[in-house]
Order: C-alpha cells, then structure tokens, then sequence
C-alpha cells in the first residue's frame, strides 16, 4: 500500500468533509442561534488537517497511479476520518459533548443509517440540525465517489475506489472513465434532491425542514428534525411525496439516468426492480391486513403501512407511526425487509434486493440438483448466466453478515443490553436502517448504549456501508505490504 498516496487522498476528503461546513454554518448565521461558531471553527480545523495530509505527497508524484489495495484503504480511512471531523461541530457546540456519541451521530450521518442518541432533537440548534441532516445528503451517494468526480483534478486516477466503495454484483458502468460516471451520477442525485425539496415546500414544510428532510429522504438517510419523526406532518400529502421519493431512490441510479436520457423502458426490464415493487407491495398488503382492526381508516391505514414499508426497505427509518405497538406478524415483516434493504446502485443499504434474489434462485438450483443429480442447471439474471464467482461471494458476504451480527448482538448483551434491543439494533446498524425494537425502537434513541456498544455499533455502521469486505480486507495483513 502506498501509505503517503493513501494520506493524501483522505487529506482531500476530510478537507472537502470541512469545507461542506460552511453550508450549516450560514443556516446558523441565518438563524442566530450560536452555532455558526462551533461550526466555522469545526470547518477551519477539518480544512487545515485534510490540507496538511493532502500535502504529504509530493507535487512531482501527484500522477500516481492508485493500486487495489490502496482503493480498499483510502475507502476505509476516509470513511472514519470523515465520521471524526464530521463529529466536531456536535462536540464543539456542545449539542453532543461526549466523544462516543459525537462519532456515532456524525458516522451515523455519513452511513444514511439515521440511527441518534439525542434525547431531545428539538433543543439542538438548528445550524447543528442542518449539519446532521446534511450528512447524510453527502455520505448518499458516497464521500468516495463524489472525490473520484474530482481526483482527475488532483492527478489521481480513481477506478479502483469506485470498484472499493460499491462492490455489489452488478456494476453498472455508464461511461468508460470513472470520473464520468460519477459525475453523472451526482446530476441525477442533485436533481432528485431538488425535485424532492420543492415538492414538499409546496405541501406545506418550510424551507429548512424541506432540506432536512428531503436530505434523509433522497439519501435513505432518516434523521429528522422533530422527535415524532415525519409522523409530526400530518398532511398525507408530505407523507406521500416521501413515500415516493424514498422509492425512488431505493432503485439503482443508473437507471434514473436511462430513463432521464431518454429510455424509459430501462424501469421495466430488471429482475431486481420487478422483485423490489412486489416485495413492497406484498409486504404493505401484509402489515394493511395486520392492522384492519385498529379502528383506522382505510387510507390512513394504508398509507402508514407503505410508509413504514418502504421506509424500512430502502433503510430510510424515517416514521409516522410506532410500529413497535403493532402485531408481531408486522414486526416480523419488517425485520425481514431489515435483511433485504434497497437496489443495488441505489442510496439504500441491506443485503440488496439482487442478492436476496439471486439467493433464492441459486436455493431453487440446488433443490433441482437434489431431484436430478446429472442435470446441468445454471442461474441467469435479465437473461445472462449469472457466474459463479458471483454466487460464491454473494454466499461469502451473507455468511460474514450473519456472523458479524451475532457476534455483535453477543457483545452487547455482555454489556447489559437485552437480547430484542441486542439483536434489532445491530441488525439497523449493519443494514444503515436507524430504528429497531426494544430500548432503540422508533419512539427511542441509542441513548441507553453502553459506550462500549455505541463504539461496536459504530463500526458495524461504517462496515454495513461498505459491504462489510471493504473494511475485513484491512485487517490482512497483505493488504500492508508494498
């Protein structure tokens, strides 16, 4: 690994991480609520650290070419060292003063996972609020590809960070140079995002709950700025527009971009976005079922069951309503959308609905086999023979998921957590959902964590962003050598 190639590169993103500060700290100068300081202080630090690292690679080896392993770190490095600075506008307003739950909010931000340990959201100013939100806006679409939209401008190539940062079995490259693609990718994210604002400004939001919330939505994000959640709206038509925007971005962004070029028949030939809307709506039938009885309205009882529905699937964790009151058999449903998450390409964490989808197709081959051991079978998806490679990691990184949340759901029962509040928050951390059940239920907070849990389901954030591997590979020690 090229360690001084390594620094530099995370130099440039904690210098941009700092430099998006200047954003929520205008909104704090706009409001007068004392939090412009904490954040232009927290903005000169991060940009002065992140320049001194860019500077530790000389100006004549600025064209280094960046290997695979050194992808892997500056993908894992820049991930934590976003989620360090990002915690200092938190722990310098004082609106989060201790360490542990700075990093958890900030990574919680950076990782859409929308999981929080303020008790009070309302208190916090709103600069502060902002930066929150904000956080997930630029951890969407991820930290890594917005900085290889810029690398060619820093005379770093950057396939091998895309390839690090989203290691899905579909790659769907739109244009032959990386940087192309992610630069497309952003216009398409910017256009939902504005899109989304504008749409809920018209239902009645005003402008700064509009951002935040169209921040967490565009972003599968989650964080609010009411403790009620979006279940403070109650006009459906705010509810709706989420409904649709969390959705859409719940689908690979690859195929927003067909369709704004032009083909909108690109939605109707995936096998993964067919699975996607039946999941849902079968799920929403389910849970509308469940709750028949509650003395609702119909609509009312439909639209908070596709809310919920769709909010857990694209592992927004946005809420309007507890459903930790309601039936098991819903509860249920829902910690197994928890598993399934959004598209791959898309905003949304999980598994991936392909991967969930490819698994049973690759069970329904296996059970062939049991009937007719000489038969050739082979998995195909959108008509292509799916590789065997494919299906081999895709049983890897669901085999690493299951262990990694066992182990941590262990390891907070150890320190006094129960085993429903155990088990469902690691599953929100590693999936980035934000709400589980228990004491980190939708009404809750992570408040009640432990610090050596809040350190763990830290991490399990970070790693569940990065598809787990991304992170396992530093810990080899070939990863290290040159």
């Amino acid at each position: 690994m090229k360690f001084r190639v390594v620094l530099s590169i995370l130099g440039a993103v904690i210098f941009f991480v700092g430099a998006s500060m200047l954003i929520p700290m205008a909104v704090g100068l706009y409001f007068a609520d004392g939090s412009a300081s904490s954040l232009g202080l927290s903005a000169l630090i991060s940009m002065m650290l992140g320049a001194g690292l860019f500077l530790t690679l000389p100006r004549k080896r600025r064209g280094y070419d960046l290997g695979l392993k050194d992808g892997f770190g500056i993908v894992g490095f820049s991930w934590f060292g976003s989620a360090l600075v990002g915690a200092l506008p938190f722990m310098i307003s004082g609106a989060i003063p201790e360490f542990h739950h700075a990093f958890f909010e900030a990574a919680s931000g950076l990782t859409t996972t929308g999981s929080s340990i303020l008790t009070d959201i309302e208190v916090v100013p709103k600069g502060i609020l902002f930066w929150r939100s904000f956080t997930h806006w630029l951890g969407g679409m991820g930290i890594i590809v917005l900085s290889v939209a810029i690398l060619p401008y820093l005379g770093l190539g950057g396939m091998q960070l895309y390839k690090a940062e989203s290691p899905g079995p579909t790659k769907d490259k739109l244009r032959p140079r990386i940087q192309q693609t992610a630069k497309l990718l952003w216009g398409v994210y910017i256009l939902i995002t504005v899109a989304c604002f504008a749409l809920l400004m018209l239902a009645g939001m005003d402008w700064f709950d509009s951002a935040c919330h169209t921040f967490g939505t565009v972003a599968t994000g989650g964080f609010s700025t009411y403790n009620q959640s979006l279940g403070y709206f109650r006009e459906p038509a705010i509810h709706y527009i989420v409904i649709f925007f969390m959705f859409l971005c719940g689908i690979s962004f690859s195929l927003h971009y067909r369709a704004l070029s032009g083909q909108p028949s690109a939605y109707t030939r995936p096998a993964e976005l067919k699975f996607y809307v039946f999941l849902i709506l079968a799920c929403t039938l389910i849970i509308f079922w469940s709750r028949s009885d509650q003395h609702l309205s119909n609509e009312q009882n439909f639209r908070e069951s596709l809310f919920q529905v769709v909010s857990i699937m694209t592992t927004t964790g946005y809420g309007t309503a507890d459903f930790e009151t309601w039936l098991p058999i819903a509860q249920i449903v829902l910690l197994g959308l928890m598993f399934v998450g959004g598209c791959a390409g898309s905003t949304g964490g999980g598994l991936k609905v392909v991967r969930v989808l490819l698994l049973l197709r690759y069970l329904k081959v296996l059970l062939n086999q049991q009937l007719h051991p000489s038969g050739v079978f082979v998995i195909k998806m959108d008509n292509q023979i799916v590789k065997r490679e494919v299906i081999q990691n895709i049983l890897g990184l669901f085999m690493v998921f299951v262990f990694l949340h066992m182990i941590s759901s262990v390891l907070l029962t150890f320190w006094g957590v129960d085993i429903m509040t155990a088990i469902t928050a690691t599953l929100s951390c590693i999936s980035n959902i934000g709400p589980g059940l228990g004491d980190v239920g939708p009404t809750k907070n992570f408040a009640t964590i432990p610090e050596p849990g809040i350190w763990v389901l830290s991490t399990c954030m970070i790693m569940g962003r990065l598809e787990i591997f991304s992170v396992l590979i530093l810990f080899l020690p070939q990863t290290w050598r040159r």
